[in-house]
């Protein structure tokens, strides 16, 4: 901006960058609150939900005991 040598010039082009800003920052904000619900249809949430639950390795067997001490106090 201070190559811009006219001082209406720098401040229209100031207002013209902050609008796009508040633009680009309502898109976002909006997209983060329906984002989930525009991708993922309702009605396949429970298919999406274990999927990724299937996609996890089961873990190793255990080969000690579950609690080996417990303390009474």
């Amino acid at each position: 901006m201070e190559a811009i040598a006219d001082a209406v010039e720098r401040e229209t082009y100031y207002k013209t960058k902050v609008a796009e800003l508040y633009a680009n920052g309502k898109a976002v904000s909006i997209a983060s609150v329906l984002e989930i619900d525009e991708v993922i249809d309702p009605a396949e949430t429970r298919h999406w939900i274990m999927a990724g639950l299937r996609s996890v390795p089961k873990p190793a067997p255990r080969s000690h005991r579950k609690r080996p001490c417990i303390d009474a106090w």
